[in-house]
C-alpha cells in the first residue's frame, strides 16, 4: 500500500514475530511491521560454498584468513522467502528502521539486513529496551546510526568460534570420536564440570562425631538447640577441619570426636550431668540485611533455577516471550541498575502496597562487580512507567510465563525497600563434667524486628558444602550465670562431604565470575554441553561423561591456552575493545589465528600438534591393572589378562556417575560380568555351550560355535551362532540355561490356522508380536510369547486389523486462537513427538517445551516461526541428461559470472581496508562492502 500524500510510509524490522505483534498495536497505520526472525545470512560450511569457492581461499572456513579475514555471508535458504517479503515491503516505504536488539547479535542482524535490502531511502537505527507504548514512542524520536564497531565485535566473535571449532574439532575426531565438537566456551564450561567432578573422585571421606543436643530454662517452656563447640577446654572439629584427602587440615588445634567418646559425653549429659550448665557469655549484636540488586541475565538464571526449577535455557524462553509481549524490560543484560522511571515506580508501589515505613529516605542505586559488564541496558525489571502487579497480569500470564514475571516484580520492588532490622544473639554455654572437666557449647539466634525487603523477597542460595542450617531460631530470654538443663542429648555421626557438582545455576556464576562467555550466552553454553552428550543432568546436579573427560584431558594436554580460564575471560575483554572501537578486528584476528608477541597462534599450534596417543587420552586409571577406556561405542572397563592373554572388557552401566565408579565398584562389575561371558550350560541337541553376555545393545545370550563349525566352507558363508536379546524382564547376573534356550530358539510356532497359515510368536523391536504370513499382531506383554495359545493368538486374528493411521486422538492441550491465522491452536501428538498445530501449519516442540507448561504465546511463536521458513522444498525429480552430450564445460556466462565474482572480492578486499579509516557515518555505507553475498 503507497504511503497517504504528505505522510511517509515507514517499515520496522525487527527480530522476533512475536515482538512484531505487540509493536504493530502501537503504531499507526502508516507503519509496516515485520520480523527477520533472527539473522537472515550467515557463515556457510565449506560445503555449501559455490563450486568454484571451495579450491579457493574461502574454501577451509568460508573465510579468507590470508586477505584480513573477509568472510563469505550466505542468505540462509530458509530465510529467502523472507528476504522476498521484506523487499517487497521495502518497495512501498519511505523510510527503514531497523529495530533489532541493541547489542552485538542485533546490531549484527540489523547491518546484514541492510547490506542485503540494499534500501535506497533514509534508514534509522531503532533502538528500545522494553515494550511499551511510551518506549516504542521515545525510540521512534531518538534513532541513530548504525553502530559499525559493535558489528565488528560480532563478526570477529563469529570468526573466531568458527576458526576454533574448525581446527580443533578435527582432532577430536581423529583421536577421541566423530562428531565430536570443540568450543570456545562450550570447552571451557566442560572443562569447569569435569574438574569437579575429578576433585570428587579423588575425595577422601572422613568420619566426625559431636552431639544432637536440645537445652531449657528450668521452669520454662519449650527448648532451643545448641551445638557442641569444644571438649575438656579444645574445639570440636566439624566438616570443615578436614581437607580433600579424609586428613585435618595443617594447623588445625581440634579433636575429633569418635562414636564412643560421643556417646559416652551424650549419655552424661542426659544423666550425672543433667543439670550442671551454665550460661557463660551473652553477646547481642543488631542485625541488618541489604536487598539483592535487580536482576541481570546471569543472576535470573540462578534465581529461575533454584526457586521456580527452570533450565537456563527455559528461563531465557520465558524470558524473552514476556520481553516481546510487553511484560519486562530487555533479558539480555549485565547491568543492575534501575532507571529513574523504574525507580520511582518501585518506591510509589512500595508505599501503596506495603506502606511508607518500608521506603527508604533515599533511593538504592546498584552498579555491577564484574569488571566485564558492559551495562548497555538497564536490569530486569517490570515494564513500564508503572508497574503491574502479579494479580494484575494474572489473566493474561500463565504457567511458566506467570511463576517468572511474579519473580522478577518482587525482587525489582524489593530491590528498593528498606533493610531488614532485627538483633542477633549468640549464647555461650559451659557444662561441668566433673573432675576438672568440662564441654562447651554455643546457641544463636536472630529476631526479626522489622522485615523490611523481606515482605516481597528473599533471595534463594546454591546448596553449600558446609551449611550450618538457619540461624533464624528464637532463643530464652535469659542472663549470664542462668542456669540450663539438657532436655535431651544425642550422639550425632558425620561423614565430610566432597565438593558439590554443580548446577545449572551455580555453573552460570561460576562463568559469570571468571568472566568467561556472556551472560546472553549462558543458556546456550549449558544447552550446548548437555547436547553434545558432555554433561548429563542428575536432579539439578550437572553430571559429566567419561566422554568429556576424554575431550577435555585432550584440549589440556595439547590445547592449553585454548582452555585456559584467564585467557578465554581475556577473549571476552578483546571482545569489548572491538565493539568499544579501540582495537583493530583484523589485527585481532591476526594475532589469535596465526601468532604474534606475546603468545602462540592458533595455526601454529594446530600445525605443531605432535604425536597424539590417542588410547592414553581415552584411558582412565582406575585402580592397579584395571583402566576405564571410552571407546568407539561407550565407556568400558579393561582388566589386563594373564600373559599372553587378551584383556577383558566388561561394560560400564550408563547412570554410573564418574565418581561413583571407584576401584570396589570396579571389581564388583568385573565380579558380577566376569570376563564378559557368563556360561549358563550346554544346549542338549547340538551340545554347544551357552553364554550370557553383554554386548553394545544390551545383554543377550548367544551360543559358542566348536572351531570346525565356525570355519565357513566354499561357496557359503561363515556360520553365524544363534542370539536372543534378553527380556525387559530378565536380568544378565540371573538369566538360566532354561531362560537362555526359550530366547535361542524364536521365533516359537504357535500352531497352523484353519487356513493352514503357520502363526509364530516372535520378539522384534518394538515389542512382542504375532505373525502369520505378511499379517503381523501386537502382544501386550513379552511373556505372551512363551504363553499364548493357538486359540488365544487365532482371536487376536479374529479381531479387524487397524489400517493406516490410528484414528484420532484427542488433543493434547488447547491454546486458544491464533493471532495471524485466526483459527484454534492445539498441542498433539505426533510421530516424532508433540508437535502444535492450528490445522494448517504444524511445529514441532523444541527440546525444553514442556507440554505441561507450554503457554499460548510459546505454541503461537512456534507457528509463526514454522511460517516464516515456509514449506519445506522437494528434491526435484532426477533429469536424465541428453545422450552423447559433451562433458561439461562453463558457458561464457558462467564464466563471466565467475570472473566477475573474482573481481568484486578484489573491490571488496580494497574497499574494507579503505572503509577502516573512515568515520563511523561514512563506514555504514562503505567499510562492510567486503564480505560476499551469492
Amino acid at each position: 500500500m503507497a504511503s497517504s500524500a504528505g505522510t511517509p510510509r515507514r517499515l520496522v524490522i525487527v527480530e522476533s514475530p512475536t515482538k512484531a505483534r505487540t509493536i504493530v498495536g502501537y503504531l499507526g497505520d502508516d507503519y509496516d511491521v515485520e520480523a527477520s526472525v533472527g539473522h537472515i545470512r550467515d557463515l556457510p560450511t565449506p560445503s555449501e560454498l559455490p563450486a568454484d569457492m571451495k579450491k579457493g581461499p574461502f574454501g577451509k572456513f568460508a573465510v579468507d584468513v590470508d586477505n584480513g579475514f573477509e568472510p563469505y555471508y550466505r542468505i540462509d535458504p530458509g530465510k529467502k522467502k523472507k528476504v522476498a517479503e521484506l523487499r517487497k515491503l521495502l518497495k512501498d516505504a519511505d523510510e527503514l528502521y531497523l529495530a533489532t536488539d541493541e547489542d552485538r547479535e542485533g546490531e549484527a542482524i540489523a547491518w546484514h539486513l541492510q547490506q542485503v535490502l540494499k534500501p535506497k531511502i533514509p534508514v534509522k537505527r531503532m533502538v528500545f529496551h522494553e515494550i511499551t507504548p511510551e518506549a516504542i514512542a521515545r525510540a521512534l524520536e531518538n534513532t541513530r546510526e548504525l553502530d559499525i564497531d559493535l558489528v565488528d565485535a560480532q563478526e570477529t566473535r563469529r570468526i573466531l568460534d568458527r576458526l576454533y571449532g574448525y581446527e580443533v574439532s578435527p582432532v577430536l575426531w581423529r583421536k577421541v570420536r566423530a562428531g565430536l565438537s570443540a568450543g570456545r566456551v562450550q570447552s571451557v564450561a566442560t572443562r569447569l564440570v569435569v574438574e569437579r567432578e575429578r576433585e570428587r573422585m579423588a575425595f577422601v571421606s572422613a568420619d566426625y562425631w559431636d552431639l544432637d543436643l536440645a537445652l531449657a530454662v528450668p521452669g520454662g517452656a519449650g527448648s532451643f538447640a545448641a551445638r557442641l563447640a569444644s571438649y575438656h577446654g579444645t574445639r570440636v572439629a566439624s566438616g570443615r577441619d578436614f581437607d580433600d584427602r579424609g586428613q585435618l587440615k595443617k594447623g588445625s588445634d581440634v579433636v575429633v570426636l569418635d562414636e564412643a567418646t560421643a556417646t559416652s559425653l551424650a549419655n552424661q549429659l542426659n544423666t550425672s550431668a543433667k543439670d550442671s550448665l551454665e550460661v557463660t557469655g551473652l553477646e547481642t549484636k543488631p542485625y541488618s540485611r541489604r536487598p539483592a540488586a535487580p536482576f541481570t541475565t546471569s543472576t535470573l538464571q540462578q534465581e529461575a533455577g533454584r526457586k521456580l526449577r527452570m533450565s537456563s535455557r527455559q528461563a531465557m524462553r520465558v524470558a524473552q516471550s514476556l520481553y516481546e509481549n510487553g511484560y519486562i524490560t530487555y533479558m539480555r543484560t549485565d547491568s543492575p541498575a534501575l532507571s529513574s522511571q523504574a525507580i520511582g515506580a518501585a518506591r510509589a508501589q512500595i508505599s501503596e502496597l506495603y506502606g511508607p515505613e518500608y521506603v527508604p529516605s533515599s533511593p538504592r542505586m546498584y552498579s555491577s562487580k564484574q569488571k566485564s559488564a558492559q551495562e548497555a541496558h538497564e536490569a530486569i525489571r517490570p515494564s513500564g512507567d508503572s508497574f503491574r502487579t502479579p494479580a494484575q497480569v494474572s489473566s493474561q500470564l500463565r504457567g511458566d510465563e506467570y511463576k517468572l514475571y511474579d519473580l522478577i516484580w518482587k525482587r525489582t520492588v524489593a530491590s528498593q525497600m528498606a533493610d531488614a532490622k532485627g538483633s542477633t544473639a549468640t549464647m555461650r554455654i559451659t557444662a561441668d563434667l566433673g573432675e576438672g572437666k568440662d564441654a562447651g557449647f554455643t546457641a544463636s539466634g536472630t529476631v526479626i524486628t522489622f522485615r523490611g525487603f523481606l515482605a516481597a523477597y528473599e533471595e534463594g542460595r546454591d546448596a553449600e558444602r558446609y551449611d550450618s542450617g538457619s540461624d533464624e531460631s528464637r532463643l530464652p530470654d535469659v542472663k549470664e550465670g542462668q542456669p540450663l538443663t539438657v532436655a535431651s542429648a544425642e550422639a550425632d555421626g558425620h561423614v565430610t562431604s566432597p565438593p558439590p557438582r554443580f548446577t545449572e545455576a551455580s555453573l552460570v556464576k561460576r562463568l559469570e565470575e571468571l568472566g568467561i562467555g556472556r551472560p546472553s550466552t549462558y543458556a546456550a553454553i549449558i544447552s550446548t554441553i548437555q547436547d553434545r552428550g558432555y554433561v548429563t543432568n542428575r536432579g539439578s546436579a550437572l553430571v559429566p561423561s567419561w566422554l568429556a573427560f576424554s575431550v577435555v584431558r585432550l584440549l589440556e594436554e595439547h590445547f592449553g591456552s585454548l582452555v585456559d580460564y584467564q585467557f578465554t575471560a581475556g577473549l571476552e575483554g578483546d571482545l569489548d575493545q572491538i565493539a568499544g572501537g579501540s582495537l583493530g578486528r583484523t589485527d585481532w584476528l591476526n594475532g589469535f589465528y596465526f601468532g604474534g608477541e606475546g603468545g602462540t597462534g592458533l595455526k601454529p599450534t594446530v600445525d605443531d600438534l605432535g604425536e597424539i596417543d590417542a588410547r592414553e587420552v581415552n584411558t582412565i586409571r582406575i585402580a592397579d591393572g584395571i583402566d576405564l577406556r571410552v571407546g568407539r561405542f561407550g565407556p568400558y572397563l579393561e582388566v589386563a589378562g594373564a600373559e599372553g592373554e587378551d584383556p577383558k572388557r566388561v561394560s560400564v552401566p550408563e547412570d554410573l556417575a564418574p565418581d561413583e565408579l571407584t576401584a570396589d565398584k570396579a571389581r564388583e562389575l568385573i565380579e558380577s560380568q566376569g570376563d564378559g561371558d557368563r556360561e549358563l550350560g550346554t544346549e542338549p541337541e547340538s551340545g554347544h555351550t551357552i553364554v550370557a553376555k553383554t554386548g553394545r545393545f544390551g545383554p543377550y545370550v548367544t551360543e559358542v560355535l566348536p572351531e570346525d563349525e565356525a570355519k565357513p566352507t566354499r561357496g557359503k558363508a561363515k556360520p553365524k551362532p544363534r542370539t536372543g536379546s534378553l527380556l525387559k524382564s530378565m536380568d544378565l547376573a540371573t538369566v538360566t540355561l532354561e531362560d537362555a534356550l526359550k530366547l535361542l530358539n524364536l521365533p516359537r510356532e504357535v500352531g497352523t490356522s484353519e487356513d493352514g497359515t503357520v502363526i509364530t510368536a516372535q520378539n522384534g523391536r518394538y515389542g512382542p508380536y504375532l505373525k502369520k504370513g505378511t499379517d503381523s499382531r501386537s502382544l501386550e506383554t513379552e511373556d505372551q510369547i512363551f504363553t499364548i495359545t493357538l486359540e488365544e493368538a487365532e482371536k487376536i486374528y479374529a479381531q479387524p486389523k487397524q489400517r493406516g493411521r490410528r484414528a484420532a486422538t484427542p488433543p493434547l492441550k488447547e491454546l486458544g486462537e491464533d493471532p495471524q491465522s485466526k483459527k484454534p491452536v492445539v498441542v498433539k501428538d505426533g510421530r516424532f513427538g508433540p508437535y502444535v498445530t492450528d490445522g494448517e501449519t504444524n511445529a514441532t516442540l523444541r527440546k525444553d517445551d514442556d507440554v505441561e507448561t507450554l503457554t499460548p504465546a510459546r505454541g503461537f511463536e512456534l507457528l509463526a516461526e514454522k511460517r516464516a521458513k515456509g514449506p519445506a522444498k522437494k528434491k526435484p525429480a532426477a533429469k536424465k541428461a541428453p545422450a552423447k552430450k559433451a562433458p561439461a564445460k562453463k558457458t561464457t556466462a558462467a564464466k563471466t559470472t565467475a570472473a566477475k565474482t573474482t573481481a568484486a572480492k578484489t573491490t571488496a578486499a580494497k574497499k574494507t581496508t579503505a572503509a577502516k579509516k573512515t568515520t563511523a557515518g561514512k563506514t555504514t555505507a562503505a567499510k562492510k562492502a567486503g564480505p560476499k553475498t551469492p
